[in-house]
């Protein structure tokens, strides 16, 4: 196997210093180059062509938003957004994946040492995901040390659903890699009469804020980064914040979540494990558990739980995924009564 070549383009040499130490030291990614903005990075590109880019966003000369949308234009290929935990950085981080940019990680900012020993994982793995990833599917719908794995018994123990049918639907849905652009295809394709939803979109802290409230935006329903309590209703989709786990529950005829910390699960935080095995719990065979496009097996062994909890499951087929891998591993273990494209899968969950 080759080594995925990357460009790093970042206008800090000290972040382009540390961003090479970390990716150098897999033996799976070779970095071929760096650049201080897009037009260095674009002269040296010619000349070798990257397999992934890890990208600033906010660069002298040309912006990392500008370069991207040329770049998907010209010759999609695969971009990791590499920003800063602030909220005007977590607001243009938003811009750049509705411009097709694949997944996000943490610009190291005062603690490069802290960033090399607890992050530098997130980083690989972010790459590789997107090395894999379809690029060319990015819009085609619109109108390494690793931690221990935990499953979500280190959140929720598992237990059976007591859950009757009632006529309040609730739609999970759980997705990774390329799921903020297939997200915003659903969400805005649904009305505002549509069943409560709630979603794990994994991405960091702080970033689920700007997302929710960009969706928000769009869309003739309520879309929300979940807080503790938070009622989930029909016309409303709450959204799992980042670095914290979110549950469903039943109180007496209504259904709200619950946001809680936790160790992470699947290696996530938000898990898409923890959600769909709450909804398997809370709503029984009053659910419909979707799993879409992203890299790993996070929610596979959950969305088993809500099928066998009598919940409708639905998986993204193959060649709607930008990354393949959650709706592969959860068909797998036979976890989804049927594949969608993602086109279809508006109408399907207002089909109830």
């Amino acid at each position: 196997m080759k080594p995925i070549k990357v460009m790093i383009v970042d206008d800090s040499a000290v972040v382009r210093q540390v961003l090479s130490s970390v990716l150098d030291a897999d033996p799976a990614i070779q970095v071929i180059g760096t650049a201080a903005d897009p037009l260095f990075a674009q002269d040296k590109m010619q000349r070798d062509w990257p397999d992934v880019i890890v990208l600033d966003v906010e660069m002298p000369r040309m912006d990392g938003i500008t370069f991207l949308k040329k770049l998907m234009a010209e010759r999609p290929t695969p971009v990791v957004i590499c920003s800063t935990l602030t909220e005007k950085g977590a607001a243009t981080t938003m811009q750049a994946l509705a411009a097709g940019a694949v997944s996000i990680v943490t610009k190291p900012q005062a603690s490069l040492s802290k960033f090399l020993i607890n992050a530098s994982d997130d980083l690989v793995n972010a790459v590789k995901a997107a090395a894999r990833a379809n690029v060319r599917r990015l819009g085609k719908d619109k109108p390494l040390a690793v931690p221990a794995k935990l499953s979500a018994d280190a959140v929720m123990p598992a237990g059976q659903s007591a859950m009757s049918r009632t006529t309040e639907r609730i739609v999970a849905i759980g997705t990774s890699t390329g799921g903020t652009q297939a997200l915003e295809y659903i969400l805005t394709a649904l009305p505002r009469v549509c069943p409560g939803i709630v979603i794990v979109q994994h991405m960091p802290e702080r970033f689920t804020a700007a997302f929710a409230e960009r969706l928000n935006g769009l869309c003739e329903l309520e879309v929300l980064e979940a807080r503790h309590g938070d009622r989930v209703m029909p016309g409303r989709a709450l959204i799992a914040p980042g670095g914290r786990h979110m549950l469903l529950k039943r109180s007496g005829a209504q259904y709200l979540v619950e946001v809680v910390d936790g160790p992470p699960v699947s290696r996530h935080k938000p898990s898409v494990d923890v959600l769909f095995r709450s909804t398997a719990r809370a709503a029984g065979g009053n659910a419909t558990g979707i799993i879409m496009t992203g890299m790993g097996d996070d929610g596979a062994r959950g969305l088993r739980e809500m099928h066998e909890a009598g919940a409708r499951t639905l998986g993204q087929d193959e060649a709607s995924c930008v990354v393949y891998g959650m709706p592969k591993e959860a068909m797998k273990i036979g976890a989804v009564d049927r594949e969608l494209p993602l086109a279809h899968i508006p109408a399907a969950i207002l089909a109830g």
